[in-house]
């Protein structure tokens, strides 16, 4: 009996370390850097919090320009590795071709859809959080003007803005909203000097309160606003610790759940294909409120951040979605 049970404990150890084996997580980060304090970070969060639960090690890769993605995407496949998780839209090509020629490894990609039976898509309603962290901006700005900066200009950065220009008017309907875009390719992403630049020139107008949206550019963004004394808004990580008391907010965009859920879902083979959907009620976007920044943040203006979440769960207050209609109310 005591044999027969040891026996039985070593197939089971046996298949515990099978099924592990059989999950080999890869990443591919967007161009701008793993650690940038913002989208790519978060990605690496969601890799680093399964690794530190499962002891499973992980590969990642960082693109420094927008033809590495598919030689990254295509060598992970290549070598085994599943699943493959790329964050960035800049990726969706290379991913339709990849995961065509792989059709038994589970692939995801991040803000945008690739229409394939081995292939995960995750999206964000990035407009409900800009609106809530928007909503926080017209309630906080004394002048009644405030900024925003985009990295890259596409439409997921409207998108942006867009949700973050309908927070503000409802907090104040005369508001002005400053909108500059750093520029039209990858670089966009990584530029903190022109992120600054932008930000000065709306700092000069009477902007106040200024979002970034710009992944590592933002952070140009973050420590200009600082420097002169007036507010920011960070993006996709909680950046309210880089320069607290001056960082109103930031609209956490929960990439790390993108990436944590997928590793987890293959491991426990509860993948599924298709398309994700995460905004404020499935906590897939939200405005940051910790230590760092509870002092910016009034009674009044907490109550209206938290009544605007339940209105936009209900469906009482519908937030403009800029990539299912290209014009947006300024």
């Amino acid at each position: 009996m005591k044999k027969t049970l040891l026996s039985l404990f070593a197939v089971a150890a046996m298949s515990a370390t099978a099924l592990a084996a059989d999950v080999k997580p890869a990443l591919v980060y967007g161009t701008g850097g793993k650690f940038d304090k913002s989208f790519n970070e978060a990605a690496f969060a969601g890799a680093e919090q399964f690794k530190k639960e499962t002891g499973i090690e992980y590969r990642d890769f960082e693109p420094t320009n927008d033809t590495q993605g598919e030689q990254a995407i295509r060598n992970f496949a290549s070598r085994g590795y599943n699943p493959v998780v790329a964050v960035s839209f800049a990726w969706t090509s290379a991913m339709e071709k990849v995961a065509a020629e792989y059709p038994d490894t589970k692939f995801v990609i991040v803000d945008s859809v690739v229409d394939l039976p081995n292939v995960r898509s995750v999206l964000y309603k990035e407009e409900e959080g800009s609106y809530l962290v928007g909503l926080l901006a017209g309630m906080a700005s004394k002048t009644g003007k405030v900024g925003f900066v985009g990295g890259m200009d596409i439409p997921l950065i409207r998108k942006f803005g867009c949700g973050y220009v309908q927070g503000v008017k409802a907090a104040k309907s005369d508001a002005q909203v400053f909108q500059n875009m750093t520029g039209t390719t990858g670089a966009a992403w990584n530029d903190p000097v022109r992120g600054g630049e932008l930000t000065k020139n709306q700092i000069d107008q009477g902007a106040d309160v200024i979002y970034a949206a710009a992944g590592a550019t933002g952070l140009g963004v973050l420590q200009t606003a600082a420097d002169n004394k007036k507010l920011s808004i960070g993006v996709d990580s909680n950046q309210n610790h880089l320069h607290p008391g001056s960082v109103l907010t930031s609209m956490v965009k929960r990439v790390d759940l993108a990436v944590y859920n997928a590793y987890k879902d293959a491991k426990e083979d509860k993948f599924t294909a298709g398309i994700q959907t995460l905004g404020v009620k499935e906590d897939g976007v939200a405005a940051a409120i910790d230590d760092n920044n509870r002092s910016l943040i009034t009674p009044e203006m907490q109550t209206a951040v938290d009544k605007a979440k339940a209105d936009i769960i209900a469906g009482t207050i519908k937030v403009h979605d800029y990539m299912t209609d290209n014009s947006c109310p300024n």
